[in-house]
């Protein structure tokens, strides 16, 4: 299993923030001590250091830290009007992909299997030992003025997670199942029994339409959290926000049977729009069908927003399974078709990033129950095997609702081939990041 010193270093990542930043240096900051690092592992390992004897090396360090502290960091726009750290990452994603990919979990640091809100604690860390290199979290019914997401998961927690994370050096994004504006219902629909009203609600959010005003104070929330984003050294988090997803769907009230090819692109236009109004500028856009269009570029991009409002392309595509109320279980003939079908997509997707100069990702999926017990390796991994996408993200582990989880845990079957998954040398997790938000080499 892959070990490095920088993840010891993590403790000392509020410390040395504000200096470090105030150089333009990007986010994670034990990144920056990778030399030292790498000078002090045979000694510190000799004597048997452990991922809680970081003090020792803090009282290494004591005199720098005092030079460090009390310091706004510099947070500079770049050309685009948006900040730099948040085009270095845009970069960065885009190299990395070459030969290489992130994984990333939902909600990861939220909660799992059998537990709820435990500090610095994850199922895929419990498991491997390190963290996602990506995170993603819901914004669902913050729209609302609620305090805590559709799941359950506290805003001002979420918030003190994403800036964790950016601290630690690695990548958040951001969905938004959002409520129906017009019905009052939640952001899903029933495709087989669509009514009239639900139907209207794309056309009514827009300039114009009824709740066009209740849907700009919606926004404009949106807006308010993402500005919130802030480490205490005054550095604006970069987020990849991936709203209006899997609209090639009919499932969301901003599906395919629900809204003009005209309006669907509005609806994108008119998101962005407003939050640059408000003034974020530490946002990356991700579009993200289903997998309707199986491979076809043209029906894949029927609805895309244009160049100027997308920086990531990606699918959303699961591997099918199915809960009988005690577990999961999967047909061996769906597990090859999800290989072919994602593989299909997201060459095409390469493809098409490449052309119009985006990142291409892996943007949602996941095995519900991971009823396999080398689906990792043997499934998952043939899937992007040589692709070059920049990461891949799986769905979330309930604490709340049985079998309904995409990451193992402890004891789980699928762990064992996990660990494999984890140290095959194409999966980053967050060890292996450093330097994402530092401004690439050429």
């Amino acid at each position: 299993m892959r070990k490095k010193l920088s993840s010891h270093l993590s403790p000392l990542t509020s410390y040395l923030s504000p200096s470090l930043n105030r150089e333009g240096r990007g986010g994670s900051l034990s990144s920056h001590l990778l030399p030292l690092t790498s000078y002090l592992s045979p000694s510190l390992n000799r004597e048997g250091w452990g991922g809680s004897s970081w003090a020792s090396l803090l009282l290494l360090l004591f005199p720098f830290l005092f030079s460090c502290t009390n310091h706004k960091a510099d947070d500079p726009l770049a050309a685009t009007g948006r900040t730099q750290r948040t085009e270095n990452l845009l970069q960065n994603l885009r190299q990395l992909a070459d030969s290489s990919f992130l994984f990333g979990h939902q909600d990861a640091p939220m909660y799992g299997i059998g537990w709820v809100g435990d500090a610095e604690r994850c199922d895929v860390h419990s498991v491997c030992n390190d963290f996602p290199a990506v995170i993603g979290f819901d914004l669902g019914h913050l729209e609302l003025g609620d305090t805590v997401n559709l799941d359950g998961v506290p805003f001002s927690k979420m918030r003190q997670q994403i800036i964790r994370q950016f601290d630690r050096g690695g990548v958040v994004t951001l969905s938004w199942h959002l409520d129906n504006p017009l019905t009052g219902g939640s952001a899903w629909v029933k495709p087989d029994s669509l009514t009239q009203q639900e139907k209207q609600t794309v056309a009514s959010v827009l300039d114009g339409g009824p709740q066009h005003e209740k849907f700009l104070t919606w926004l404009d929330r949106v807006a308010d959290f993402i500005n919130s984003l802030e480490t205490p050294y005054g550095v604006r988090v970069p987020v990849i926000f991936r709203p209006w997803h899997e609209h090639t769907g009919s499932w969301f009230w901003w599906g395919q049977q629900l809204c003009t090819r005209e309006q669907y692109v509005a609806l994108w236009q008119l998101t962005e729009s407003r939050l640059r109004e408000k003034g974020v500028t530490n946002v990356l856009y991700a579009y993200s069908p289903g997998s309707e269009s199986d491979g076809d570029a043209a029906r894949y991009m029927e609805r895309y927003p244009g160049d100027d409002y997308i920086d990531v392309l990606g699918t959303d595509i699961y591997c099918p399974s199915k809960w009988d109320g005690q577990q999961p279980t999967f047909q061996s003939d769906e597990l090859t078709r999800y290989v072919e079908r994602t593989r299909r997509q997201l060459t095409m997707i390469c493809r098409v990033a490449r052309e119009h100069q985006k990142v291409a990702a892996f943007t949602e999926t996941g095995f519900q129950g991971l009823p396999k017990e080398d689906w990792w390796t043997q499934t998952l991994a043939q899937a992007v095997k040589d692709l070059p996408i920049a990461y891949v993200l799986v769905w979330r582990n309930a604490h709340d609702k049985p079998g309904h989880f995409f990451a193992p845990y402890p004891g789980q079957i699928s762990a064992e081939d996990f660990v494999r998954f984890y140290n095959l040398p194409q999966t980053r997790f967050r060890r292996d990041v450093n330097g994402l938000y530092l401004k690439p080499t050429e």
